[in-house]
């Protein structure tokens, strides 16, 4: 089993450029007010959901390893 990491998503940072959506459409949704949601709280780890954290124009996608916390993305500068 691989790893699976938990996804958040900063609100009141998210300007709902809907790049998660088109990055990882089973990962993400938009509300009415196009501000971004995890579709599940827990992923698998996969690529399109990298890409959506990577490609967020204002960071507002934080990834962790579910259990350890462990930050996946950003990176800790």
């Amino acid at each position: 089993m691989g790893d699976r990491w938990h996804v958040e998503v900063d609100r009141s940072v998210c300007i709902g450029s809907g790049m998660c959506v088109n990055h990882a459409p089973d990962g993400f949704r938009l509300d009415s007010a196009r501000q971004s949601h995890p579709t599940d709280e827990d992923h698998d780890a996969n690529e399109q959901l990298l890409a959506a954290a990577e490609g967020c124009p204002v960071e507002a996608i934080t990834l962790t390893l579910t259990g350890s916390g462990e930050v996946v993305f950003p990176p800790e500068e």
